[in-house]
């Protein structure tokens, strides 16, 4: 309880109240509340936004030969008008051309005429949520159209994980997991000096890593994985996370959650991808994704798993970008950071 009285037993003022409150446990406690409260709703409603209703936008679309065969015009006039957003066609001059910007996951499906009918190739494994809309809208215009429409799955996802997702949680669980391991060294070992913090986050980054690969396929066989790139590609999302935590909490102390929840939950997780393909997502969102730990984690895992051979570099120096800005300022300001050990008098001699 707080003493209402000033140092001559007169009633405080207040100023002094607040002042007292502001120094006693109570004020971060009733903060705290606030920010709970404010992290739950946005936090359902980031998700909700970008996931309970997914949109098209815009879906890149290849197209095989030249696109003046009537029934093609007519099939992605009914398409368009049935997703109500435009195909972004890009024309190539063989399947094997158009296969392959598949394969580089810049297109999504593969469009061709095929005597009175058209062929539309889908690719589960570049975007589920995408694959079975254009499937389902496809039979649907093609009926309504009288275009007889062939659709396949050119690139279909494993039997272990029909729906795509499993990528997203593994890439999930990553992130949370690194930036609470960080969360647990800052209260259980916060004596530990910044080159030893680092280097701990590493360590646990590379066995946790390894336990979600090795149980996700050698336990459970949801799926199967390139081990050693993907054991790597989640280890480098657990540092990179861990750090952003370090990071922030070197920056702004006890309130370092705020921030890094933001980024790596609220923001992060839901434009990567993972869930909704970035067709489906709000345009602004699917660009930003791809710049966060969240959305280069999934792009590489994604790209390894289903499509390997064409990885790319950009999901990597995402990655290593995050890393080395977060160990930048943690290693500038450590002097800042709430943890390490304080040097004693006969330390400092010594030194």
């Amino acid at each position: 309880m707080f003493d209402h009285r000033g140092a001559r037993g007169r009633p405080r003022t207040a100023a002094e109240k607040w002042t007292a409150f502001k120094k006693s446990p109570f004020f971060p406690a009733v903060v705290l509340v606030f920010i709970v409260a404010a992290a739950a709703g946005l936090f359902a409603g980031s998700y909700t936004y970008t996931m309970a209703n997914p949109t098209p936008r815009q879906i890149p679309t290849a197209v095989v030969g030249h696109r003046h065969a009537p029934q093609e015009k007519a099939f992605v006039l009914g398409m368009e008008k049935a997703l109500n957003a435009p195909l972004r066609l890009t024309g190539y001059a063989t399947y094997g051309e158009a296969r392959r910007a598949v394969d580089e996951q810049q297109e999504f499906a593969v469009l061709r005429a095929r005597g009175k009918g058209v062929e539309l190739d889908v690719s589960g494994a570049s975007g589920a949520t995408v694959a079975q809309l254009l499937a389902e809208s496809g039979v649907k215009v093609g009926r309504a159209t009288g275009v007889d429409v062939r659709v396949q799955d050119i690139k279909p996802l494993q039997k272990g994980d029909p729906r795509g997702l499993a990528l997203f949680y593994i890439s999930l669980a990553a992130v949370i997991v690194g930036f609470v391991g960080a969360i647990q060294l800052s209260v259980h070992a916060r004596a530990l000096d910044p080159a030893e913090r680092i280097a701990f986050i590493l360590v646990y980054a590379l066995l946790g890593a390894f336990a979600i690969a090795a149980v996700v396929d050698w336990w459970l066989g949801a799926l199967r994985l390139p081990f050693v790139e993907s054991w790597l590609i989640l280890a480098l999302t657990m540092f990179t996370s861990g750090m952003v935590f370090s990071m922030f909490n070197t920056l702004m102390g006890r309130w370092a959650m705020i921030p890094t929840w933001g980024l790596m939950v609220l923001l992060g997780n839901p434009s990567s991808g993972g869930a909704v393909s970035w067709p489906l997502l709000p345009s602004a969102l699917g660009h930003i994704g791809r710049w966060l730990p969240p959305g280069a984690s999934v792009n590489a895992q994604h790209t390894a798993v289903y499509f390997g051979g064409h990885q790319h570099a950009f999901p990597f120096l995402v990655l290593a970008g995050w890393s080395v800005l977060s160990c930048t300022v943690f290693w500038g300001w450590r002097h800042r950071h709430p943890g390490g050990r304080e040097v004693t008098p006969a330390h400092a001699a010594a030194g």
